[in-house]
């Protein structure tokens, strides 16, 4: 179980009050938490993912949110498994050319590179 300072922490940046919770609230606020873990570790997959497809970090950098908040990152919850959709190009280079589309199941953690490559139209 995860210490009262960790989860006051995580409520303060999940924009919760820090107290301690009731016995009913705990289990819900829990399973939040080990959600928000969870997608911060797909998050982290996917964007790992990526920059192996396209050549290590001397190759490649993600877009910022890639290396953000996890909540705010570029994805789509699609139930047993999340989607992420985000850009990145050359280090040093600003205007982003390279798309990656990237799937992270949530039973294993199993990345699959969807789509990487020139970025798509806008959909």
């Amino acid at each position: 179980m995860k210490s009262w300072i960790t989860i006051a922490l995580l409520a303060g940046l999940l924009g919760g009050a820090v107290s301690l919770p009731a016995v009913a609230q705990t289990s819900t606020f829990e399973t939040r938490v080990k959600e928000i873990e969870a997608l911060s570790r797909a998050k982290n997959l996917a964007r790992q993912a990526a920059e192996t497809e396209n050549g290590g970090l001397s190759q490649y950098r993600a877009e910022l949110s890639m290396h953000g908040f996890a909540a705010k990152s570029p994805f789509v919850d699609q139930g047993d498994h999340w989607i992420f959709t985000f850009k990145g190009n050359v280090p040093g280079v600003i205007e982003p050319s390279i798309e990656s589309e990237v799937r992270v199941d949530k039973a294993d953690f199993q990345t699959t590179v969807l789509y990487n490559g020139a970025i798509r139209s806008q959909r």
